[in-house]
């Protein structure tokens, strides 16, 4: 069911720099200073790697396990279990070199605040599911290094227009990016039923999925990451 570890992030070499609508930057001086505070803090988010030597990192990733299969006793943060959510073996530790720590606390927060969504994703719920499906895990670490560079994160400040409204969004909640994510993940999931897709289809979807939340981000009256369309997928 799962590819090759080139899979993660790799998916994205050809469109990491595209820009919606015209290609042109956009001068963006951030403000208020609540606003460039939290970017800060998130950026800061992004560099910190996975390190399974870390107790922090280490319960984290228990914390997942139990939050997905609740009634289910982990045998070890090395083990084949992990392959049942979706990860390329059975020590999830090396995946996360794709996009680092921020992808673990993206899967936990979507596990914790939508836990009906997350597990109609986990179990693939709902619609008619292809044969060989997009592994859940190695998926959402995808879904993170999408939005990362679909936000222009890795910049000092956002000069894409989605990613100069997200800012304005992460003024008004700093939850604002792990939100988001569980509504890319939601939308990842409806386009792939939508598109009919199987496994070797999945760059497209995510491509696709990315070109429809920048079009939400640029919409004018919104104003709250709950105002984006898309995020009443969260409680189909």
């Amino acid at each position: 069911m799962v590819g090759p570890r080139s899979w993660i992030g790799g998916i994205f070499s050809r469109s990491g720099n595209r820009r919606y609508g015209s290609g042109k930057f956009i001068d963006f001086s951030l403000s208020p200073l609540q606003q460039e505070q939290r970017l800060q803090q998130l950026q800061e988010r992004l560099h910190v790697p996975f390190d399974e030597t870390r107790a922090d990192h280490q319960e984290a990733l228990r914390d997942l396990w139990f939050a997905a299969f609740p009634n289910v006793a982990l045998k070890g943060l090395i083990s084949e279990q992990w392959k049942d959510m979706g990860w390329q073996g059975p020590n999830p530790s090396t995946d996360f070199r794709g996009c680092g720590f921020i992808s673990l606390e993206n899967l936990l927060f979507f596990a914790r605040n939508y836990p009906a969504s997350f597990h109609r994703l986990l179990f693939k719920k709902g619609g008619k599911r292809a044969t060989w499906e997009y592994p859940f895990a190695v998926a959402g670490i995808n879904v993170s290094f999408m939005l990362i560079q679909m936000l222009d994160l890795y910049s000092a400040k956002p000069r894409c227009l989605p990613g100069i409204n997200f800012v304005r969004l992460l003024g008004d909640d700093e939850e604002a990016f792990d939100v988001l994510y569980c509504i890319a993940f939601a939308m990842m999931d409806a386009q792939w039923l939508a598109m009919r897709a199987s496994y070797m289809e999945f760059n497209e979807v995510l491509r696709v999925t990315r070109t429809q939340l920048e079009r939400e981000l640029s919409l004018e009256d919104v104003n709250r990451i709950q105002d984006l369309p898309a995020y009443n997928l969260l409680y189909y």
